[in-house]
């Protein structure tokens, strides 16, 4: 009888970072892939419209802007015709009146689209399962998980004239000050709270799967599989950074749990003003104000208790794809690569997740990541 196997997708900015953990096996013999995430995807496909002069019909559901947004604006901006669905234009921005004063896209309804005739359709989702199934097919896999996990990042649809930055920062801080733990950060499919409609749209799009669903933030995931990292004192008080392509951010973690979070744009910031943030979040006197007023989400500090950085054994983790913004820094972090991989370790926190959230999957989960690895070799487990 086939071994079960665990899927998991961290979709970020620039990639989609896939991992299928296989039991009986240690993780470093699961199988992976680091492939162009769906908005870097879909900017090309536009890109291309765009260059052929075509007229534009986005549909599908809600993903991730960024790329593919830019990608649009130029569009329209070149003289293309853009038209979207209204979940599909959410993709751009929750406001709709917005995404068709600013950005000149022609919003139609799921009928109008249908009889939309010479445009290029071209379907918005985070995750493709027929894409990842003919990926895997192509070695002769058959992807049939047991279970998923998926981590995206969520702004939250916040209320009109409500700062999309606040709205995701106090959902931050509500879900720690609620259940201090950062697997609080992932659900079961059916249990997504309706704000979050980035991760609903995620859920959706991997329903074919016919498996249980986990959906996630990718910051806690990504924090979370750093603390796989052997050289990390399991539960000693430690601030662990997330540095990603758009967003940068860092838990402060200790035996209690969570002792505060900071979260702002990777874009605004260079190494010196990030230690500065990191130092300042550390001492424990870094406001939510500062933050925000840098245009950042914010910062929540639970325990004021300074975290020494200058003693001997850095207490910094740093993990992401643009985490050599810290390289060199006096800081002196561990660059963490759970299992051998920096670029899975969203992947690997998303496994920890499930195990707190799929009971019949818990034993496994938590034996593959925690127990002791498997010396078995991969042709010695049937799959």
């Amino acid at each position: 009888m086939p071994q079960p196997s665990i899927l998991t997708i961290d979709i970020g900015t620039g990639t989609q970072d896939v991992y299928l953990l296989r039991a009986g096996l240690s993780p470093e013999n699961g199988f992976k892939l680091v492939m162009p995430s769906a908005t870097m995807a879909i900017r090309r496909l536009i890109q291309q419209a765009t260059r052929r002069g075509d007229a534009i019909l986005l549909e599908g559901v809600t993903m991730g802007g960024g790329p593919c947004a830019w990608a649009a604006e130029d569009h329209v901006r070149a003289g293309g015709l853009l038209y979207a669905t209204p979940a599909a234009a959410r993709t751009f921005n929750d406001d709709l009146d917005q995404v068709q004063r600013e950005m000149g896209v022609r919003l139609v309804s799921e009928d109008e689209a249908g009889r939309l005739r010479d445009v290029t359709r071209i379907p918005l989702r985070d995750v493709d399962p027929d894409a990842l199934r003919a990926a895997f097919a192509a070695f002769g896999v058959e992807l049939q998980p047991s279970a998923v996990g998926l981590a995206v990042f969520d702004h939250g649809a916040a209320p009109a004239g409500a700062s999309d930055r606040q709205f995701r920062f106090d959902y931050l801080a509500e879900r720690i000050r609620r259940e201090n733990r950062l697997s609080a950060f992932a659900y079961p499919a059916a249990e997504v709270p309706p704000s979050l409609t980035r991760l609903q749209a995620a859920a959706q799009s991997a329903a074919s799967f016919d498996a249980p669903l986990v959906v996630m933030d990718t910051a806690p995931a990504a924090i979370l599989g750093a603390l796989l990292d052997s050289r990390i004192e399991p539960g000693a008080r430690r601030m662990v950074a997330n540095i990603g392509n758009f967003h940068a951010l860092a838990f402060r973690l200790g035996p209690g749990g969570i002792e505060g979070v900071f979260e702002h744009h990777t874009g605004l910031l260079d190494r010196p003003r990030l230690e500065a943030f990191l130092r300042g979040f550390a001492a424990g006197d870094l406001t939510h104000q500062a933050v925000f007023d840098d245009m950042g989400h914010g910062a929540l500090i639970l325990d004021p208790t300074p975290l020494p950085l200058d003693a001997g054994g850095s207490p910094v983790t740093v993990t992401g794809p643009r985490r050599a913004m810290l390289s060199g820094s006096d800081l002196r972090p561990i660059f963490a690569a759970p299992f051998g991989d920096m670029m899975l370790a969203g992947c690997f926190g998303l496994l920890q997740a499930m195990a707190d959230h799929l009971a019949e999957f818990a034993t496994l989960l938590r034996d593959s990541l925690l127990g002791q690895p498997s010396d078995r070799a991969p042709w010695d487990v049937e799959s």
